[in-house]
């Protein structure tokens, strides 16, 4: 349960949550918020025996990384956990001379190959889903990609998820980026395709 949590994580720092929606007391929802709220990037799978995509979207909203209903293949659950570590929680590998310089936009330096954003030269805290998605629209700056395209490129072919949910993700990174998130500087939608990261010349 939430109290469980939170004294686990005290002892020692986790890669990976797998967090149940019904649980006694805080719901999985609250706990996932809370875990946000306090700066916590742990990566977060949601289980909950709700599988429609209003719930779906309301996990990913609270800030989880991935949403698997009940009943799931055990299997899944672990390839789904294999994916989600891999995006967020390697070790960066050496920096090869072909990978490419760190992206910078405003008070931003989006450093692709160590997987890190900064602000003002201090660390942004990012889910491994934002830093993904944000990774994959940096990747392809000034290309408009459809929601399909963004979310092949930031989770993979093996990901289901509909037009909401990756709007949803999209509005998540603009909340950690933009100054006025109704009104994205960097991050633009392109109505009636997807979205563009429009960042300066380097």
């Amino acid at each position: 349960d939430g109290r469980e949590m939170t004294a686990a994580l005290a002892e020692a720092p986790a890669d990976l949550i797998v967090l149940d929606l019904m649980l006694p007391g805080e719901d999985g929802l609250a706990l996932c918020r809370r875990l946000r709220t306090g700066g916590s990037a742990v990566a977060v799978i949601m289980l909950t025996a709700k599988g429609d995509d209003a719930d779906r979207i309301t996990g990913l909203d609270a800030g989880a990384d991935d949403y698997l209903p009940k009943p799931f293949n055990p299997r899944e659950l672990v390839a789904r956990i294999h994916a989600v570590l891999r995006r967020g929680t390697a070790v960066p590998a050496p920096v090869p001379a072909d990978d490419p310089p760190p992206i910078r936009f405003g008070p931003f330096v989006l450093d692709v190959a160590m997987r890190r954003l900064e602000r003002d030269g201090q660390p942004v805290a990012m889910t491994s889903g934002e830093f993904a998605l944000l990774r994959a629209l940096a990747m392809h700056a000034g290309m408009p990609l459809t929601r399909e395209r963004l979310m092949e490129l930031a989770r993979g072919r093996e990901y289901d998820q509909t037009d909401r949910a990756i709007d949803v993700q999209v509005s998540r990174v603009r909340k950690l980026i933009e100054d006025d998130p109704s009104k994205p500087r960097w991050l633009q939608t392109v109505w009636g395709l997807g979205y563009v990261f429009v960042v300066p010349p380097q």
